[in-house]
């Protein structure tokens, strides 16, 4: 485990491709494999490149986690700084409806806010991604220690993150590192929080 360095950002695309089906490799499901790592990777290495670590076992790097400090800060500079580059490169519509493709450039034209119920006591937020040869080891407890770590002490109360309802391995992972349901309001996803 160390902390992201600008030369990462290819590999974390990677793995974000790689663990983009519920956990599983999505690499055939997207005609672009880059469009996962524009959204859940790309402004969160840019923006906050010191809450993020990897895992890099000298092969390669094998997993992740990332984090935004304030969620509404974060959310304000993307609309400034990120999406627009991205939505002039990705024009709505572009892809064939209903391909993953379709789903992301969405994503990127109407970003999603968090709940301000969601916010309130938990507002910093996460990403993590690990390769399936890193899973089961003890590695994820350890990346989102660490950040957890770094976000008390620059304040946070507390900290969330969405997923799948599909991805059952992962809500268990968070269950167990103390998340607890915050929202179950969509029919695909649920935002999990823990306080710091």
């Amino acid at each position: 485990m160390r902390p992201y360095v600008a030369g990462d950002r290819d590999a974390l695309y990677d793995v974000c491709l790689r663990t983009g089906d519920s956990g599983g490799d999505a690499t055939s499901l997207y005609a672009d494999g880059r469009l996962p790592g524009e959204v859940w990777v790309g402004p969160y290495v840019e923006f906050e490149p010191s809450l993020a670590a990897v895992l890099d076992d000298g092969s390669g790097v094998g997993g992740y986690v990332l984090g935004a400090l304030d969620t509404r800060v974060f959310e304000a500079r993307c609309e400034r700084e990120w999406w627009p580059a991205l939505r002039r490169r990705y024009a709505a519509g572009s892809a064939p409806e209903g391909a993953r493709d379709a789903r992301v450039i969405a994503l990127i034209h109407d970003p999603p806010v968090a709940p301000d119920h969601v916010v309130a006591e938990h507002p910093s937020h996460l990403h993590i991604d690990l390769l399936p040869k890193w899973q089961g080891g003890g590695w994820g407890r350890r990346l989102l220690e660490g950040l957890f770590a770094r976000l008390a002490a620059a304040g946070s109360p507390g900290v969330h993150l969405g997923v799948g309802r599909a991805n059952t391995n992962a809500i268990g992972f968070y269950e167990r590192m103390g998340f607890t349901v915050l929202d179950d309001s969509s029919a695909d996803a649920l935002f999990l929080g823990r306080r710091l």
